[in-house]
């Protein structure tokens, strides 16, 4: 490596032209006059053309030293027969003098060398996480959503100016403060604006006065910020874990150092709805107040019997009855196709499902891994199912030429695909027509676990059933549920619930529905131009 050189130069330039005097300077014979520069040798570059590393404007030569042993020190960081690297740090030299910057500290520097990472980087996290997100758009779509989600509202604003490099510990615990700090605000100005809110219901409309403190009302509603939902503790972790895989990635490309300090910020702990069964206590308090006693309410055996036994005859009852006691994810359902099936082993496939984003719908894969999974199947539900294949095999021959091969095994009368939101809305519907105490069509999956678990099904069992990832998930949420039934069989579940199976192998007519208890529905499709319906008298 050459040595570098430290000189003295004047820097006065002429007021009329602008340019240097140079040896025309007025004061060239003050041997103390000029400012001190550092010029250093790089490598050549790559083209094979002359480059130096030359940097002034100190006031004395002891400065212009110091910077000169600094950029000797990078320049001996590699061995002298490795011009890759004494190339590299040439450049480093090089771009440091172009863009007027400091020089990068040694030490950082020299583990950026070792570990074969950009010298330099000046990328910042929310650069990063801007490229992170474009490598992630192969992703189902609701997934990638919510990695955007979090990256928009959350990362970027709190730590995007900051350098990937720098990140530390103690960014994401002030971000995660910040977060709970602003739960607070937000929580005290919905109540604020509740108050207002339940005063302007309160106030009648008649009289001036009335109409004037209305509109008093209505002025300070819209001055208060709107209704905001906070970022509870059991979203904070998804927060962090979107943080800590996109600096994984970051560490595996060599961008940062082995350091991700996503892994060790500590949160406040969260909390998993508890799933509670529909007493008769609770049904009672939940018509007094209109309050669930939790997120997550299953009914009882009997309840569920009572649903299962009054959409007997609903075309989709299949669907409510595969969730009931198999426990299929809403989108799963829908998504199951008849090639999923197995004739000779009563088993079914979880290999694909509909994912809705907005209200538009997608062919995606499970929700996980572990969501892709055989589940076997008691023969009653195998034998509705058959059932429903000789209805849709009707209803595909009504439709003629209209009729949508989507291969479904639930699908529209047409055969198109079902829409998950308005299978959640008939539900709904279904369970308010049946008097039965309210449940999410998710609940049903619940449903589902409990019986399991209370028919001694194995804990593993169940998970794998389910399609969770950890038994630790199906033991924390389901468990204590139902804890005073047990059985020892996959078969007994469905006995544990008493139900009419009159109707197991029967194909209900829907076009001729029993007068004295009409089923709620979902809007039939429309039929093709030309095609009229065939004649049912």
């Amino acid at each position: 490596m050459k040595k570098g050189t430290t000189v003295r130069r004047c820097a006065c330039r002429n007021p009329a032209t602008g340019k240097p005097y140079g040896a025309a300077c007025p004061k060239a014979s003050n041997t103390r006059h000029g400012l001190w520069y550092a010029v250093q040798e790089l490598v050549p570059r790559q083209d094979g053309t002359r480059r130096r590393f030359r940097r002034g404007g100190f006031e004395t030569a002891t400065d212009a030293k110091t910077e000169l042993s600094k950029a000797a020190a990078l320049m001996a960081i590699p061995d002298e027969d490795d011009p890759a690297g004494q190339l590299s740090i040439s450049d480093l030299l090089e771009a440091c003098a172009a863009a007027k910057e400091p020089l990068p500290d040694y030490d950082e520097t020299l583990r950026r060398f070792k570990t074969g990472q950009t010298l330099n980087s000046k990328t910042t996290v929310g650069e990063w996480l801007d490229t992170w997100l474009t490598g992630r758009k192969r992703l189902r779509v609701t997934g990638y959503k919510r990695y955007a989600c979090d990256v928009r509202v959350h990362l970027k604003p709190q730590l995007g100016s900051i350098r990937l490099d720098k990140l530390r510990v103690h960014h994401l615990n002030t971000m995660f403060d910040t977060i709970n700090e602003r739960n607070i605000e937000i929580q005290e100005q919905n109540t604020q604006r509740r108050a207002v809110q339940a005063e302007l219901n309160a106030t009648p409309n008649r009289g001036a006065d009335n109409r004037a403190r209305r509109t008093s009302l209505r002025a300070q509603l819209d001055a208060m910020p709107p209704f905001r939902r906070i970022t509870g503790l059991n979203t904070q972790p998804h927060i962090k874990a979107t943080l800590r895989a996109a600096l994984n990635v970051a560490i595996a490309q060599q961008v940062m150092s082995p350091f991700n300090p996503a892994e060790h910020v500590e949160l406040l702990p969260g909390t998993r709805p508890k799933a509670l069964i529909w007493t008769d206590e609770r049904i009672a308090r939940w018509q007094a107040t209109g309050v669930r006693p939790s997120p997550v309410m299953v009914w009882s055996p009997e309840q569920t019997g009572r649903f299962l036994d009054f959409v007997a005859g609903d075309r989709l009852y299949p669907l409510w009855r595969l969730i009931s006691f198999r426990g299929t994810r809403r989108g799963e359902s829908c998504g199951v196709r008849w090639e999923d099936l197995s004739a000779t082993e009563h088993s079914l496939a979880i290999a694909t499902q509909l994912v809705q984003d907005g209200w538009e719908i997608h062919e995606g894969t499970p929700k996980t891994d572990s969501g892709i999974r055989l589940i076997a199947l008691d023969d009653e539900t195998f034998e509705v199912l058959q059932a429903h294949r000789l209805r849709q095999e009707r209803e595909r021959d009504e439709w003629g030429e209209g009729w949508i091969d989507t291969g479904r095994i639930f699908t529209q009368e047409d055969g198109s695909l079902l829409h998950p939101g308005k299978v959640s809305d008939l539900f709904e519907r279904l369970i308010a027509a049946a008097g039965l105490p309210p449940i999410r069509l998710h609940d049903l999956r619940h449903i589902a676990a409990t019986l399991m678990l209370a028919a001694g099904v194995d804990i593993k069992v169940v998970s794998e059933t389910l399609g969770h990832s950890d038994t630790h998930i199906t033991r924390d949420i389901y468990q204590a549920v139902l804890d005073d039934l047990a059985r020892d069989a996959a078969e007994k579940v469905v006995q544990l619930v008493p139900h009419s199976r009159s109707h197991l192998t029967a194909v209900p007519d829907n076009r001729t529905p029993d007068p004295t208890r009409a089923l709620p529905r979902m809007q039939p499709p429309k039929r093709p131009p030309g095609k009229e319906e065939k004649d049912t008298a």
